[in-house]
């Protein structure tokens, strides 16, 4: 639809790009400017007056009134009233008043009626950047059942659109359960469509190289999630549109593999994956070389030689170094930890490793669940794989602790490292605070240094924080840091995570965290301790144990975020839809919006 360019400033300033947005700015009132023959007390209501007379005060002006619909006398009441509201009343004239009507000692009185030059009907009033009737002008020229009807929503949706904002009753003061419906629905329509048509779509080299035979070759079983994910993945490279998926899998459920087995899809063509760190490359290095030994593997890091070609190489594996090297062409790139990189950095490598018109399949990965419903909508966008199970049931046990349980806590420490096994204390910050009432990382270091051999302490600034991981992961017993390794490093001898001030943060976070130890199926334990006395999100993250359902937790203390406006935050997105609650409108609008250009 086009738009006057009158209107298009309209849009511009209520923040919309289609008339359709419109349909999603409720009344916050409604006035009933229909004239009724019974006094409602206290009500605004509309009255059919005479003036009668006026007497004007130093601060108060009382006009005297005859309502002929309610058939009363009354006194009209202004306080220190402006010449330009003066000017509507005039003795002798007969008009129609809208204001509340209150009895004081048996007289009745309206304090600063306001004269209506139109009446007889429900009155919508809204909140906007707009004045109430400018915004009331705009929606009535725009949401006309003619045009919800060429949007295609259902028809039940179009009359409960047109009643909210043309209302024939007066409507409650909450919006009914229908009402609510329309709005989630019509909002979630618009993002869904939005994304759809922000999706683009670019020619690439079709792949179809057998992994099967692989698959059966490997030392264990690739899990029924695994499995389904690969022939996901085996679909859309052979295509030659080029692939767009997402494959967001739960802590430790073994994205690595599902990895390895694209880039052997590739074969003959060449494959990249970007790390986020150096450690994570070398991971991921070492288990290619490990499971890929027909490929010829090279891994680019800042430490690696400058003058290395990458022509002959099958699979290369770097982290940001990537970005400054001479790429050979490639026909699969493969991100890990993709929300580490920004969309910049993305789209650099893609153009690195492009030729001409022919562009790369696109696959990232995540260990960082979200939400099932957020999935559903990055769909979309996005071709989206969720591996929610791991290849070994994990033993983790979580536990609420407070300064009480220090000496206990102390206990278990002691026991674990005499055992060779690994512990690993998160604290909030590295120095101390006034603000905080927690130990900061810097402060609690001489403690655990005094009682323990090898402890390693690193955090978010720390230049090194990379050895000091790989060296704790070789031959610590204790690792003091801050959040840095909640995603990342492999640390099979860690079973124990203790988080100083656990409810400082995210529930994903905290999942993350515990997701480090139990990696192979040792008994693990997760202690968050927390000065508070009781915190209903921490006692419900300890019964969660799947990162979906955790969150989707998340998701209802911190809202939505925003994808077609760029990277997903943590925010409210959404005017009424809530992505925690509304998985049935998703699943049916996707359907309804695949045939939508």
């Amino acid at each position: 639809m086009h738009l006057s360019v009158e209107d298009s400033t309209k849009f511009k300033r209520l923040k919309i790009k289609e008339p359709l947005e419109l349909a999603i700015l409720a009344p916050h009132k409604y006035e009933d400017r229909r004239l009724k023959n019974s006094i409602e007390l206290d009500r605004d209501q509309a009255i059919d007056v005479s003036i009668k007379s006026i007497h004007k005060g130093a601060t108060l002006t009382t006009i005297e009134l005859y309502s002929h619909n309610l058939e009363i006398d009354l006194e009209a009441l202004l306080f220190n009233p402006k010449p330009y509201m003066l000017r509507s009343f005039v003795v002798g004239s007969r008009a129609i008043y809208y204001g509340r009507i209150g009895l004081t000692y048996g007289k009745y009185q309206i304090a600063h009626p306001q004269l209506l030059k139109e009446h007889g009907s429900i009155v919508a009033k809204y909140k906007s950047a707009l004045r109430s009737d400018a915004l009331s002008r705009l929606i009535k020229k725009h949401i006309t059942r003619e045009y919800l009807n060429l949007e295609k929503l259902p028809s039940k949706i179009v009359d409960t659109l047109l009643n909210i904002h043309f209302a024939l009753s007066m409507p409650s003061d909450e919006h009914t359960s229908d009402e609510l419906y329309a709005l989630k629905y019509t909002e979630l329509f618009i993002y869904l469509r939005a994304l759809k048509r922000s999706r683009r779509y670019y020619d690439a080299v079709a792949l179809n190289s057998p992994w099967r035979e692989w698959a059966k070759r490997l030392p264990f079983k690739l899990t029924d999630e695994q499995l389904s994910t690969i022939v996901q993945i085996e679909q859309d490279l052979s295509r030659s549109v080029a692939a767009k998926r997402m494959v967001v899998g739960d802590v430790g459920s073994g994205k690595t593999m599902v990895m390895l087995a694209s880039a052997l899809m590739a074969q003959p063509h060449r494959s990249i994956i970007l790390a986020p760190t150096t450690l994570l490359a070398n991971q991921l290095y070492e288990e290619a070389q490990t499971y890929l030994i027909d490929l010829k593997i090279t891994l680019v890091t800042s430490k690696s030689s400058k003058n290395s070609s990458l022509q002959s190489s099958d699979l290369i594996i770097g982290t940001h170094a990537l970005l400054y090297k001479e790429l050979p062409q490639t026909a699969l790139i493969m991100v890990d930890e993709q929300h580490r990189f920004g969309t910049a950095q993305r789209n650099k490598l893609n153009t690195l490793v492009s030729d001409g018109s022919l562009r790369a399949h696109y696959l990232q990965f995540s260990a960082t669940p979200i939400p099932r419903t957020q999935a559903m909508i990055d769909s979309a966008y996005i071709d989206v794989s969720l591996i929610t199970t791991t290849p070994f049931q994990r033993d983790i046990e979580t536990s609420i602790i407070h300064r009480s349980d220090f000496t206990a806590l102390l206990k278990h420490i002691e026991i674990e490292i005499s055992q060779h096994r690994q512990v690993l204390l998160i604290y909030p910050l590295v120095d101390a605070s006034d603000a905080l009432e927690y130990m900061s990382l810097n402060e609690a270091a001489e403690f655990w240094q005094s009682r323990f051999k090898h402890v390693h302490i690193t955090h978010g600034k720390d230049r090194d924080k990379e050895q000091v991981l790989e060296e704790f992961r070789d031959s610590g017993e204790l690792l003091l840091a801050t959040t840095v390794v909640e995603v990342g490093i492999s640390l099979p001898r860690l079973s124990t995570v203790v988080i100083v001030g656990a409810e400082r943060l995210g529930l994903a976070t905290l999942h993350q965290l515990r997701g480090r130890v139990s990696r192979n199926g040792l008994k693990g334990y997760c202690y968050l301790y927390t000065n508070l006395k009781q915190s209903s999100r921490l006692e419900e993250f300890v019964k969660t144990k799947s990162g979906f359902d955790i969150a989707t937790l998340d998701l209802r203390y911190r809202q939505s975020g925003d994808i077609v406006g760029g990277s997903i935050q943590s925010g409210k997105k959404f005017l009424w839809a809530d992505l925690s609650e509304d998985e049935q409108i998703v699943a049916s609008l996707l359907e309804r919006i695949k045939g939508i250009a």
